[in-house]
């Protein structure tokens, strides 16, 4: 018995290996196979049809795509709305297996570091500039300054970082990003008496019921609309209900247990790392009054803007990780010159932040690797036509909710919402034509199906959230795993509902 005790929970690097060797396992049993990829080429403006080892180009025309059952408008693919090489349905093509073995097990996480080099860089340089934050003491200043104005009523930090980040991921799907929220906000959640798990929930949680029911989200639901044939505004009330409804849930799940964690630190699912995890943030003193004079007012507005522009520049401009990382980089550089941080200094607090990251960043590229081992064994495009014959000639209640778990359990294979969006739109959007179902509902249905397994899913950004606090994946399934059930009977009832109103 005292073996099994001192058993812990493995790291979330070795939880990252453990999947990539069972994905490994999985590309000697489940059968290579491949759907053909349309897509359109601007310069020639012609179709290109990408089959195993053939290219075949087609015109740009309406008739094109109904020949190829392919029920889009044309101008979804001329203007743009479409730039990722779709599914065709009725192609699917069992090919010569490629099972991954040892050589390929060793490779993936190296090809996901350098295949995720631009997010790992974004994580790095976040991490360079909050220490430089740290060494001015802004932190401190505001920290104690919000802890005065909330006494009392510090359950309203739930409810605004929740409700924040998910209108930032119904609205442009801030997910990746919020990795740069938990340094600043976790010692604002210690503060107020809440353990590190209410922070990384009310952070977490709120992008995944955000993305979950995606409202105007160009990454989910305009490109799973378009892949369609439908425009993106149609299911738009049902997704808003959700989001609202959804919300409030995990609102209401966030302050309870939080509230028993403050009345009792014992209740707490990781009490036994509370002492470690204070002492991980004790570059913020929580219990000094730090006077917030103006300059370190200017360092926090300055700190503040950096988020204020990434949030405009991903929403309004079309920037990505490049753009987003110079920000970070030139607010460093900016509140450095601010504080006359001499040269020497800038450099050990930047690089000593840069390297408390370090872990995350790997976790994000080892997660990668997992998604290279399935596109190399070829092997997601099988399961999407397991799913899709497995469906076909359904009731549609059943069909609806049946298509619902699929997409959930797709997810761990193809983690990305617009890739999700795009290889299985054009094949699942005739199935629900079939069944009887709008065609709206089934973007709802892959929407809620993605989002629901998000909550945990181990190959998506939990981990190295996870690692910032040195919370075990364990830890976090235990806290979340009932919430994922009251959303997933929630996503069940509205597509249900859906159907009939």
């Amino acid at each position: 018995m005292s073996f099994f005790t001192k058993i812990k929970f493995p790291t979330a690097h070795t939880v990252l290996f453990l999947i990539a060797a069972f994905v490994c396992v999985l590309t000697w049993v489940i059968p290579s196979g491949q759907f053909d990829r349309l897509s359109y080429d601007s310069d020639g403006q012609v179709f290109v049809i990408s089959a195993e080892n053939k290219r075949i180009e087609r015109p740009a025309s309406q008739a094109t795509l109904d020949d190829l059952g392919i029920q889009i408008p044309l101008e979804k693919f001329t203007s743009g709305a479409l730039s990722k090489p779709i599914s065709v349905p009725n192609t699917y093509t069992a090919l010569r297996n490629q099972p991954q073995g040892l050589v390929n097990f060793i490779q993936a996480p190296l090809k996901g570091i350098m295949q995720s080099a631009d997010i790992i860089l974004l994580v790095l340089i976040i991490g360079g500039l909050v220490q430089i934050v740290n060494a001015t003491k802004a932190f401190e200043a505001g920290i104690s300054w919000l802890g005065n104005k909330l006494r009392g009523k510090e359950y309203l930090l739930i409810v605004l970082v929740t409700t924040l980040i998910a209108l930032g991921g119904t609205t442009f799907g801030l997910e990746e990003e919020t990795i740069a929220f938990y340094p600043i906000l976790i010692p604002i959640f210690l503060a107020a008496k809440y353990d590190a798990l209410v922070c990384v929930g009310a952070i977490y949680i709120g992008s995944c019921i955000g993305t979950l029911a995606s409202t105007v989200n160009p990454f989910s639901t305009i490109i799973a609309s378009d892949a369609a044939g439908i425009n993106w505004t149609e299911g738009l009330n049902g997704r808003m209900v959700m989001l609202v409804l959804g919300l409030i849930i995990c609102i209401v799940y966030l302050i309870r247990y939080a509230q028993r964690v403050k009345k009792d630190p014992k209740r707490s699912l990781i009490y036994s790392q509370k002492e470690a995890i204070e002492k991980k943030f004790a570059n913020i003193d929580l219990t000094k009054n730090i006077q917030l004079d103006f300059k370190l007012k200017l360092v926090l507005l300055l700190f503040a803007t950096c988020f204020i522009i990434m949030v405009y520049g991903v929403s309004q401009l079309g920037w990505w990780f490049l753009e987003m990382t110079s920000v970070f980089l030139a607010g460093a550089l900016v509140i450095g010159v601010l504080v006359q941080m001499n040269e020497r200094q800038f450099v050990k607090e930047f690089i000593n932040g840069a390297k408390d990251l370090l872990g995350v960043a790997f976790i994000i590229g080892i997660a990668r690797g997992v998604t290279v081992l399935m596109d190399d064994g070829q092997i997601s495009d099988t399961l999407l036509y397991a799913a899709s014959e497995l469906t076909s000639g359904m009731q549609k209640e059943l069909f609806i909710n049946v298509s619902y778990l699929l997409y959930s359990g797709l997810t761990f294979f193809i983690p990305s919402s617009s890739g999700m969006a795009v290889l299985t739109m054009p094949i699942m959007a005739p199935l629900a034509d079939t069944a009887g179902i709008d065609r709206s509902i089934m973007v709802s249905a892959y929407q809620y199906g993605w989002g629901l397994f998000k909550f945990i899913n181990p190959t998506g950004i939990i981990l190295a959230s996870l690692a910032i606090v040195n919370v075990g994946y364990d830890k976090w399934f235990k806290f979340i795993w009932p919430l994922v059930c009251i959303i997933g009977i929630l996503g069940m009832l509205m597509l249900t509902a859906a159907i009939y109103f």
